[in-house]
């Protein structure tokens, strides 16, 4: 089986590189949002001209990595979505309701420290882990069906 998985969530640890070491063994195309925490803030402005007012300079990035965001969700067989410790992640939170309103396969990632502020999108998952190694194991038993040590 092959799939294509989306990776969304916070962008401030290696989380999709310990996936995707993890996950290498098997046939997963990953895609994922710029990580790049200031590119994807100046995306509108860099391409679209500056603005003033940092409101608009936030609507112009916000609606660039939308195209990105839009077509990699949609593609998407499995969207996972990580949110941290250290930051807020509104982002991720409308990426997991995208990818619920659309069916898609969702996979949430916290510590216990999110789990009542995150009820309503971990009822909309399918599966909700702590660890890298957990999403691992998901992915292993939903590619061939073999369980991890």
């Amino acid at each position: 089986m092959s799939l294509k998985v989306y990776l969304s969530g916070e962008i401030h640890t290696d989380w999709r590189d310990q996936i995707i070491a993890g996950c290498q063994d098997m046939d997963i195309t990953f895609s994922a949002p710029v990580t790049d925490h200031d590119a994807s803030d100046d995306c509108g402005v860099a391409i679209l001209g500056a603005e003033p007012n940092k409101f608009w300079h936030d609507h112009k990035g916000a609606k660039v990595n939308a195209i990105r965001t839009r077509k990699a969700i949609t593609d998407a067989d499995i969207v996972i979505v990580r949110f941290g410790e250290k930051y807020k992640q509104w982002n991720a939170a409308f990426d997991a309701g995208f990818a619920a309103a659309l069916g898609k396969s969702l996979i949430i990632m916290h510590g216990t420290d999110h789990q009542h502020a995150l009820k309503e999108v971990d009822a909309a998952a399918l599966a909700v882990a702590q660890t890298t190694d957990e999403i691992v194991g998901i992915m292993r038993y939903v590619i061939d069906g073999t369980l991890t040590p």
